[in-house]
């Protein structure tokens, strides 16, 4: 019952129809596999030891200018370690004249570490969602892994991305539509981000 609980699984323990509870099983075997492939992940890098990642600066520098069209009010970088493994973090904060459209743009090097798995867990499942206000699911962009969820009704949404297993870059919008938010990763160089050592 405890795993259920941590897992979110609001069918486990009930006898009610079986269509639920196949529904649920699926869901819960979905979810286990993620945990597995997780943990089998965080294994292998505890095995080949924490990879340097690159300095914050040169993630900076690969921030635009302006994204969808927005300008760019901020660019910040910074450089943090935990557990032995170091993250680089460059972000960048976007928005027009009355503020009525934000883009907040991250790129993150996680230096392929097992908790890069806590960030972008999505990376592990298969997931296509839908509402009357929004949907989110994962998807491909390109070659790479990738998550996007949006709501209607509040006009707000984000897309990530997973490179090489080791960049995330996560794009998140406010009073734009997503085909706007979608667009920033054109401004951004995947495969020169993919290179980078």
């Amino acid at each position: 019952m405890v795993l259920c609980y941590i897992l979110g699984c609001s069918g486990c323990g009930s006898s009610n129809e079986t269509k639920e509870d196949d529904s649920a099983s699926a869901s819960l075997g979905g979810t286990l596999n993620a945990v597995q492939e997780m943990a089998k992940q965080a294994e292998e890098t505890q095995q080949n030891g924490p990879v340097e990642t690159v300095d914050f600066r040169k993630l900076k520098d690969m921030l635009p200018a302006d994204a969808a069209g927005l300008t760019r009010k901020s660019a910040n970088g910074e450089k943090n370690g935990m557990g032995g493994f170091t993250f680089s973090t460059a972000t960048g904060e976007y928005e027009n004249e009355d503020n009525s459209q934000n883009i907040d743009l991250a790129i993150v090097d996680t230096g392929g570490s097992g908790a890069m798995m806590g960030m972008a867990a999505w990376s592990m499942i298969e997931m296509d969602k839908e509402t009357e206000s929004g949907y989110e699911k994962t998807t491909k962009i390109g070659d790479n892994k990738a998550f996007e969820k949006y709501d209607n009704a509040n006009k707000s949404g984000e897309v990530a991305v997973l490179v090489k297993n080791r960049y995330i870059i996560t794009v998140k919008g406010r009073g734009v539509e997503m085909a706007k938010i979608k667009s920033v990763l054109d401004d951004v160089d995947l495969e020169k981000l993919g290179a980078m050592k």
